[in-house]
C-alpha cells in the first residue's frame, strides 16, 4: 500500500468474496489492494472515508442505444453517459442501430468513435451489427475492436438496420463462429408477430397480445438450433418470456454456448400496472405479467439468466404517443437501473452482492472486460459507485440526465441514492455535480 495515491474506505465494500469493511487502495487508475478497514493510510495518500455508504464496482451496461450520430435529438454520448454516471454506471457498450450510420462497417465504426471521443463521461465500447448484406464486414469489424454483433430476427423499427431471416442468420453465424466472435440477438419470430392480433389504440392489453410469448420462444429455439449447428457463441437479448427458460436450460446442458440477459423493466414493472395510453412503458418484447416476472427472478437466482442490462432506448417525447401500435418502443433507464433493481431485489430478500453480480461482474465477463471491470479487486480499474442503499427518493423526470426525460418510473419511490461515481480513480460525479468528460473508448482487445 506504500505507493497508494488514494484510499477509499467504507464499512461496506462489495468484493468478489462478499461485503466487508475495507480500505481500497488506488494507484493511478488501478486498484492495488483491498485491505482491512483500519489499515494505515500511507504518507501522501488521500483518504476518502464514505462511512457506511456502500462501495460497489462501477456497473457495466452492455445494452445501450446512444443513437449518436444521426438521431442525436433522441439521445447522444454527452447526455447518455452523464445519465449513466449519475446512476453508478462506469462502462457502457453502445448498440449499432438507431444511429445513422449504423455500426455495420469499419468506416461507420470510425465515424461513431470520432463522435464519442470527446463526449463520453464514462468508458464506452461498441457492438457491431449483422445485416443481410454485410457478412464480408464482420471479420474486419471484429479486428477493429467491436465486442460482438447484434442481429434482429424480426423488423428492428428502423429501415437502415434490416433483420435476418434464417438463411441469413446461418451465414452470419458461420462467419462469426469462424473467428469465435459473439452474436447477440433480438429474438422475436416475424411470422408469429404477423399472425398475432394487431389492434391500434391506447389499450396496453392489445399491445401485449400483439407481441406474444410464442414469438420469443420460437425465435429463441431457432437461434439455439443454429448455435448448436455452428458451435457458435450467442447471447439472447432482453428476455421477457419465462416460457423460453426451459429451452435455454436444456440447450446449455446440451453444450450450446448461450448466455441470456433481461432488463430492470421486466423485473420491476408488470403488465397489470401499465395504464392505457402510457407508451413510456412500451418496449419490444413487452413488459409481461407479474407471474412471468416471478419466473424471471427465479431464473436469475438459478443462473439460467446471466445478467441484467438497461436496453436504454429513448426517443423524443413526440414519438411516445398514446397509441401503442405507433409509439416508439423503448424504455429509457440508464440513470435509474441500479435503484430500480435494488428496490426490487431487497423486497425479494436479495442482496447488493446479487445486484452487482448481475449488473457488473457478469456483464463485464460477457464482453471480455472482466480482467479490468466489474469487481473491486486488485488489478481492476478503480471504477466505483458509492451508494446509500437505505435512502429513498421519488423519481422526478426533470432531474434525469438523459436528453428526453420520459420515464416509466416517474413518481415511483426507489431505494438507493448514488452519492458519487468514480472512473479509473477519479470522482466524476458527486451529489449531482459532474466533471468534464474523462471516458475512454474501449476495444475488445
Amino acid at each position: 500500500m506504500s505507493e497508494a495515491e488514494l484510499v477509499l474506505r467504507s464499512t461496506r465494500v462489495v468484493t468478489p468474496d462478499g461485503i466487508r469493511a475495507a480500505s481500497v487502495a488506488v494507484t493511478g487508475e488501478k486498484i492495488t489492494a483491498v485491505l482491512p478497514h483500519d489499515a494505515p493510510v500511507p504518507a501522501g495518500a488521500r483518504l476518502e472515508d464514505v462511512g457506511d455508504h456502500v462501495v460497489l464496482p462501477g456497473l457495466v451496461d452492455t445494452h445501450v442505444h446512444v443513437n449518436d450520430p444521426g438521431r442525436t435529438e433522441w439521445e447522444g454520448f454527452w447526455t447518455a453517459t452523464r445519465a449513466a454516471a449519475a446512476g453508478g454506471i462506469t462502462t457502457l457498450v453502445d448498440m449499432p442501430l438507431n444511429s445513422i450510420p449504423p455500426t455495420t462497417t469499419v468506416d461507420h465504426l470510425r465515424t461513431k468513435r470520432a463522435v464519442a471521443a470527446d463526449k463520453a463521461h464514462i468508458d464506452v465500447g461498441f457492438w457491431g451489427g449483422a445485416l443481410p448484406d454485410n457478412v464480408k464486414d464482420l471479420r474486419p469489424l471484429h479486428d477493429a475492436g467491436v465486442f460482438g454483433f447484434k442481429a434482429f430476427l424480426s423488423p428492428s423499427g428502423v429501415d437502415e438496420f434490416p433483420h435476418l431471416d434464417q438463411e441469413q442468420l446461418a451465414r452470419s453465424l458461420a462467419e462469426i463462429a469462424a473467428f469465435d466472435g459473439l452474436l447477440i440477438v433480438h429474438a422475436e419470430d416475424p411470422h408469429h408477430l404477423a399472425a398475432a392480433p394487431q389492434q391500434g389504440g391506447p389499450r396496453y392489453s392489445h399491445f401485449l397480445a400483439s407481441r406474444p410469448r410464442d414469438a420469443e420462444d420460437t425465435a429463441i429455439a431457432a437461434l439455439l438450433a443454429q448455435a448448436k449447428r455452428f458451435d457458435a457463441r450467442v447471447h439472447v437479448l432482453h428476455l421477457s418470456s419465462s416460457d423460453a427458460l426451459p429451452l435455454i436450460a436444456e440447450a446449455r446442458a446440451d453444450g450450446v454456448r448461450v448466455t441470456v440477459e433481461t432488463c430492470p423493466h421486466y423485473l420491476t414493472l408488470t403488465a397489470e400496472e401499465v395504464p392505457d395510453g402510457a407508451s413510456e412503458f412500451k418496449c419490444c418484447p413487452p413488459i409481461r405479467e407479474a407471474a412471468n416476472q416471478d419466473l424471471l427472478w427465479q431464473a436469475l437466482a438459478d443462473g439460467t439468466v446471466d445478467c441484467v442490462v438497461t436496453d436504454h432506448s429513448p426517443s423524443t417525447a413526440d414519438l411516445k404517443t398514446d397509441d401503442f401500435a405507433t409509439a416508439w418502443g423503448g424504455i429509457a433507464g440508464l440513470q435509474l437501473s441500479l435503484p430500480a433493481m435494488w428496490t426490487a431485489a431487497r423486497a425479494r430478500g436479495l442482496g447488493l452482492e446479487d445486484v452487482v453480480r448481475w449488473m457488473s461482474a457478469r456483464t463485464a465477463r460477457l464482453v471480455g472486460l472482466d480482467a479490468r471491470k466489474g469487481a473491486v479487486a486488485p488489478g481492476h480499474d478503480a471504477d466505483f459507485a458509492v451508494l446509500a442503499p437505505d435512502e429513498t427518493f421519488t423519481v422526478d423526470p426533470a432531474a434525469l440526465q438523459h436528453r428526453n426525460r420520459v420515464t416509466a418510473y416517474a413518481g415511483k419511490t426507489l431505494y438507493g441514492v448514488v452519492k458519487s461515481t468514480w472512473l479509473r480513480g477519479t470522482r466524476i460525479v458527486a451529489d449531482g455535480a459532474f466533471t468534464e468528460p474523462k471516458g475512454q473508448l474501449l476495444d475488445r482487445a
